[in-house]
């Protein structure tokens, strides 16, 4: 579905990182466009996201108050939408330990109150924001996030004549949002001790930007019932801690309860329905409305080789202290000092950098 100035869009979660740099990008290609709703339970947030982006300014623009538990507010919002992009979550992994109702309350009953509403208002497009942690998830978020996939490509089955699509996109750590690793690294570094919590550790990354134009290349190429995955780079836990603070101390803390070593975003078992399309991954629903042999010929992917995973521990690209120091400047923090003026900015490294 092309996306157009004649598009009404709605963006769960629309005052996290993602939502804020979702709607910057729209907005920057389709200023005049018909109806783009920001569609959150913080009001503050939506306020102080006004102020940057003003309904005077964008005659499109609105804002709602409401939470994705909230059926009836959320039949509401989505009436007259054309594509809903579903970033509403609870995704520290930390707090769904210790709160797992209400963990499971917004990542599934939320899912299926978006899935529902969708159905009930006809909407035509609804992509869902997915992670690697659920991908043969161990922690709770990464569970709920698995079931709330299955929710959104299962919702292909129960659509009857109605003309709307669910697919999802699946991403890694995205550099610079909140509650991630980098931020807390840079606010960290001025006590000069960065606490690693174990030398091996390994996670995809992707910028905002590249978050962003998935899920618009998702809105535009999806058949119904795909998880997109992008090509990302990894990078070791150590080679952040040694681009942001080089002078600190990085002592080894252990990993937090519901952590892994190494991040999966495609996992073996998702190897026979899976196609590689260039720069991205699509895994396929399995007994879907097409066959991946159609899906193929018509779009020029190949399947994978059955049996692979894709790994941020045997990530064929991995970033060099260097790329980071870069990156972060540009997507992080514009006044991170870079040591040196010229990097080579080709992918470099490999596993080895995370067993130095």
């Amino acid at each position: 579905m092309q996306i157009s100035e004649t598009s009404s869009i709605l963006v769960t979660g629309g005052t996290g990182s993602f939502g804020k740099k979702f709607v910057a990008s729209v907005l920057k290609r389709f200023p005049k466009i018909k109806r783009l709703v920001i569609y959150s339970r913080d009001e503050l947030k939506q306020y102080e996201m006004a102020q940057e982006f003003s309904p005077q300014k964008y005659q499109g623009l609105r804002y709602f108050i409401g939470d994705v538990r909230d059926y009836p507010r959320l039949k509401r919002a989505f009436e007259g939408i054309d594509i809903v992009v579903h970033a509403a979550a609870l995704k520290q992994v930390p707090a769904a330990e210790y709160n797992p109702t209400e963990c499971i309350r917004t990542n599934v009953l939320g899912a299926e109150n978006v899935i529902q509403a969708s159905l009930d208002t006809r909407v035509k497009c609804v992509v869902a924001l997915s992670t690697d942690k659920a991908a043969a998830p161990i922690n709770l978020y990464g569970a709920t996030k698995l079931c709330s996939d299955k929710l959104f490509i299962a919702a292909n089955n129960i659509k009857g004549q109605r003309d709307i699509k669910f697919s999802v996109v699946r991403y890694g750590n995205v550099m610079g949002s909140r509650g991630s690793v980098i931020p807390f690294f840079l606010k960290k570094r001025h006590e000069g001790v960065l606490p690693i919590t174990d030398p091996r550790m390994t996670r995809f990354n992707i910028t905002l930007e590249d978050g962003v134009n998935l899920v618009l290349k998702a809105i535009e190429k999806t058949w119904g019932g795909e998880i997109f995955v992008p090509r990302i780079p990894s990078y070791c836990i150590t080679d952040v801690a040694e681009a942001i603070g080089s002078d600190c101390k990085h002592p080894i803390v252990g990993i937090r309860p519901g952590e892994k070593i190494h991040e999966e975003m495609i996992t073996t078992s998702d190897s026979y329905t899976t196609v590689d399309c260039g720069d991205y991954f699509a895994i396929l629903p399995v007994g879907g409305k097409y066959s991946i042999d159609k899906y193929c010929e018509e779009t020029g992917a190949k399947p994978v080789e059955k049996g692979m995973s894709y790994h941020s521990g045997e990530n064929e690209h991995f970033l060099s202290v260097e790329e980071l120091r870069i990156l972060i400047k540009e997507h992080v923090d514009p006044n991170f000092m870079v040591e040196s003026p010229t990097f080579n900015l080709q992918y470099n490294g490999k596993q080895e950098a995370c067993t130095r």
